[in-house]
């Protein structure tokens, strides 16, 4: 789950790190409000759940309150497209109104976790306000990295590491070195899978203000966190990613023309490179899990074929604690409450995998069974034709 910068920025005041002033505004009268009582210049922030804002107009710097109004007018109500967004944009329905900080220097700092070795990783370079990918691939000597043991946490010293490696002015390097270990107990604490900082300005009296903030949290962890969970908001995220979620499936949506349901992680990015491999792309990424109902099976197969994009749905279940005959009975609920207009290709395995296909045979729907994998890859070629 990711939110909002100014979110993102309350959450790290509460943990001690500075932040400009701002103001959030949702109509134009307010923004010009929010200029007026923090002082000009400010900087109009589109709040999207997006990167790349700036490249794409969507962070103006206003000297005037006309520029204020000028830029509300232009952002609120209306579609940013940046490098994240896809070409259709995200609306955006409130903009950060805040104060200017007079930048020094930027540094860039994030946590995050490092899958490879299983550890949090702290990561910071100079080279702040850029894009950090970049920086990584031409210059990877300026991104330093500390790991965190999970049962020791980070500890000051490698904070300190840290904050001295940035080449700080020497009574910035305590204040820096603070600032890490507060970023650490935010993430630790709320459950992150990313806290990012760009920049973190040094300004010009040697100050550290986090300027941008980006905050993202694991789903799985959403339910010790109700002050989290309050936060997010459906409005900036894909009207089937969400539905999925309330449903309690694993849905991720791509931009293919083949949707795929399918139980267990592993088995889904199987299929998806089945999908790929006959020439067609997936649509989607999603897992119905092993314990799924019924009920759960409908309601993901429903998202498949909301999707516009899709032009055959490729089910392909191995029957654990899933049963074939439960998935079944869902797929074929959902296709009699749907207008299915694509093809539906059904392969079966694994326990009470008789009594399923009996009941999608049974139904006198236009299922389309396989066989085998092989068969299965052959079926969706024709479906969408390849």
């Amino acid at each position: 789950m990711r939110i909002h910068e100014f979110q993102a920025k309350r959450l790290l005041s509460e943990f001690g790190i500075p932040i400009p002033f701002s103001r959030v505004a949702s109509t134009v009268p307010d923004a010009v409000a929010a200029a007026q009582e923090l002082g000009l210049p400010v900087v109009v922030k589109a709040q999207i759940h997006a990167g790349g804002r700036g490249k794409a107009g969507g962070i103006v710097l206003a000297r005037d309150e006309k520029s204020v109004h000028d830029a509300a007018v232009r952002l609120l109500g209306r579609p940013l497209v940046t490098s994240q967004t896809g070409p259709e944009g995200l609306v955006v329905r409130s903009i950060l109104v805040e104060k200017t900080v007079a930048i020094e220097d930027e540094i860039y700092l994030a946590i995050t976790i490092d899958r490879s070795s299983a550890a949090i990783v702290v990561i910071a370079s100079r080279a702040g306000g850029v894009d950090i990918e970049k920086t990584a691939d031409v210059r990877p000597g300026e991104i330093l990295r500390e790991s965190v043991d999970p049962a020791i946490g980070l500890r000051p010293f490698q904070a300190s590491r840290l904050a001295r490696g940035l080449d700080l002015p020497a009574d910035a390097v305590r204040r820096a070195s603070e600032l890490i270990l507060s970023l650490h107990r935010l993430f630790r604490s709320k459950d992150c899978t990313l806290a990012e900082i760009n920049p973190l300005a040094v300004t010009t009296e040697g100050d550290l203000v986090a300027v941008d903030a980006k905050l993202s949290f694991d789903d799985s962890g959403l339910y010790r966190h109700p002050e989290i969970a309050a936060l997010r908001d459906e409005g900036d995220e894909d009207p089937l990613e969400a539905e999925a979620i309330s449903a309690g499936l694993n849905y991720i949506k791509l931009d293919g023309n083949v949707g795929c349901l399918v139980n267990g992680a592993g088995l889904a990015m199987a299929t998806m490179d089945l999908i790929e491999q006959v020439g067609a792309r997936p649509a989607n990424f999603l897992d119905v899990g092993g314990g799924a109902t019924a009920e759960m099976v409908e309601r993901g197969f429903r998202i498949l074929v909301g999707d516009p994009n899709v032009e055959a749905v490729l089910i392909n279940v191995f029957g654990g604690i899933l049963r074939c005959d439960t998935l079944a009975e869902g797929v074929v609920a959902a296709a009699r409450a749907v207008d299915v207009t694509v093809p539906v290709i059904v392969r079966l395995e694994g326990t009470n995998v008789e009594k399923g296909r009996e009941i999608l045979e049974a139904s006198g729907l236009s299922f389309r069974p396989a066989a085998s994998l092989r068969e299965a890859a052959t079926m969706v070629a024709d479906a969408v034709g390849i």
